[in-house]
C-alpha cells in the first residue's frame, strides 16, 4: 500500500525512490510484523485467557505435557494479523502473488479457526474431524491451483543439482501443487507439539524462502544461478520478511514455558503459506529440504501408523517424532534447540543447491 502512496512522490523528493526497492520493503516489512506482535500479544493472550480459549491436553500424549493444561491457545491469530497487515502495507498491491498467497494462508488459517473453536467449545482435544479437515485443506489447495490456470502459470518441474532436468507436467502439475500445500500444512500442524518447536523452524523457511523468492524475480540473478525466473514474485519477499517478523515475535510468547499455543489457525495457515511460496517460486522440489524438519516429523507419523497396521508393532515409543525424544528422557527444550538446528542444517543444505547446479 505504502508503495502505491509513496513511491510516485521520488521525482520531487529521492528520499521515496527507496521504496522501489524489494530488500527495502521485505526488511521493513520484517520489523512492522515484529513490533506488531511483540505490541499486540499480550492483550491477545489476556483476550484468550478471558475467553476461556485454552488448551486441552490429550490424556495419551506425554505426562509432561499435563502442567500444560488452560494455556491459551489459538494464538495463531496473532501470527495471521501480524503478517497479513504489514505485508498488504509494503507489498505491492497490483501483484497477483501476494493476494494469492496471502487468501490461500487465510483459507488454511480458516480451517484451523474451525478447529480450535469446535475444541474450545467441546472442552476437549476433538476438533473437525480427520476426513473433513482433509476435504477442506483439499478445496483451499484445489482453489490455489485453479488460479495458477488463470494466470496461466508455468506447468514445469526443475530439479536441484540437474539443471537441464525439466519436466514438463501440464495439468499433472496441478495434482502435485494439491499435494504440496496440503502436506506442507498438516506437517507444520503435527510438529506443533512443544513449546516454539514449529515456530521457530517456521522462522528459518520464511528466511530460506525469502532469498529464494528474490533470486526467482530478479532476472539477473536468476539467469546467473541458473534459476527458474518468476516475473513479478519477487514481491513475494515481502511477505517472507513478514512471516519472518511474525515468527519472531510470536516466539517470544511461545518460547518454553509457553504463554500462548498457536493452535491449528496458526500451524496450518503457516504451513500452508511456506508450501505456496515454495511453488509459486518455482522450488517446489527444494521444500522436502526447506521443510526437511517438517518433512521428518511427518514422515515418523506415516511410518508409526503404517507399521502398526501391517505388523502391529510401533517404531517409535510415540509419534511424532519429538514425542519419542521426550519419552526417551530428553528435556522438552533440549529437543527444540536440536530440531531448531537441524531445520537450519537443512535450509543451509537447500542454499546451497543455488551453486550446486
Amino acid at each position: 500500500m505504502l508503495y502505491h502512496f509513496l513511491f510516485p512522490l521520488h521525482e520531487s523528493l529521492a528520499l521515496f525512490n527507496v521504496f522501489r526497492y524489494i530488500t527495502f520493503r521485505a526488511a521493513a516489512a520484517t520489523l512492522t510484523a515484529l513490533v506488531l506482535s511483540l505490541l499486540l500479544g499480550p492483550a491477545v493472550i489476556r483476550t484468550l485467557r478471558r475467553l476461556s480459549v485454552v488448551q486441552n491436553i490429550r490424556d495419551v500424549g506425554p505426562d509432561s505435557h499435563q502442567v500444560k493444561a488452560g494455556t491459551p491457545t489459538m494464538g495463531g491469530l496473532l501470527i495471521l494479523v501480524s503478517l497479513t497487515l504489514p505485508t498488504l502495507l509494503w507489498a505491492r498491491l497490483d501483484n497477483a502473488y501476494v493476494w494469492l498467497v496471502v487468501l490461500t494462508t487465510l483459507g488454511f488459517g480458516g480451517i484451523g479457526f474451525a478447529d480450535d473453536y469446535i475444541k474450545v467449545r467441546k472442552g476437549r482435544n476433538q476438533g473437525l474431524s480427520a476426513g473433513i479437515k482433509f476435504l477442506l485443506t483439499a478445496i483451499v489447495a484445489a482453489t490455489f491451483a485453479a488460479v495458477l490456470v488463470v494466470l496461466s502459470f508455468d506447468f514445469t518441474l526443475s530439479f536441484p543439482f540437474f539443471k537441464n532436468l525439466i519436466l514438463r507436467l501440464g495439468f499433472a502439475y496441478l495434482v502435485l501443487v494439491v499435494v504440496t500445500l496440503m502436506s506442507a500444512a498438516h506437517s507444520v500442524n503435527l510438529t506443533d507439539g512443544l513449546d516454539g518447536l514449529a515456530i521457530g523452524a517456521t522462522l528459518v523457511a520464511a528466511a530460506t524462502y525469502a532469498i529464494f523468492t528474490y533470486i526467482a524475480g530478479h532476472r539477473i540473478v536468476a539467469d546467473y544461478l541458473q534459476v527458474t525466473y518468476v516475473p513479478g514474485v519477487g514481491e513475494l519477499t515481502v511477505f517472507c520478511g513478514a512471516l519472518v517478523g511474525a515468527s519472531l515475535g510470536f516466539l517470544w510468547f511461545n518460547s518454553h514455558p509457553a504463554e500462548v499455543f498457536m493452535g491449528d489457525v496458526g500451524s496450518l495457515a503457516i504451513g500452508g503459506a511456506i508450501g505456496a511460496v515454495a511453488i509459486l517460486s518455482k522450488q517446489e522440489i527444494l521444500l522436502l529440504l526447506v521443510f526437511g524438519l517438517f518433512v521428518v516429523e511427518l514422515l515418523s507419523v506415516v511410518l508409526q501408523v503404517t507399521s502398526f497396521k501391517l505388523r502391529g508393532r510401533r517404531i517409535f515409543r510415540m509419534a511424532p517424532l519429538h514425542h519419542h525424544f521426550e519419552l526417551v528422557g530428553w528435556k522438552e527444550s533440549q529437543i527444540v534447540v536440536r530440531f531448531w538446528i537441524l531445520a537450519v542444517l537443512f535450509s543451509l543444505m537447500s542454499l546451497s543447491t543455488l551453486k550446486l547446479r
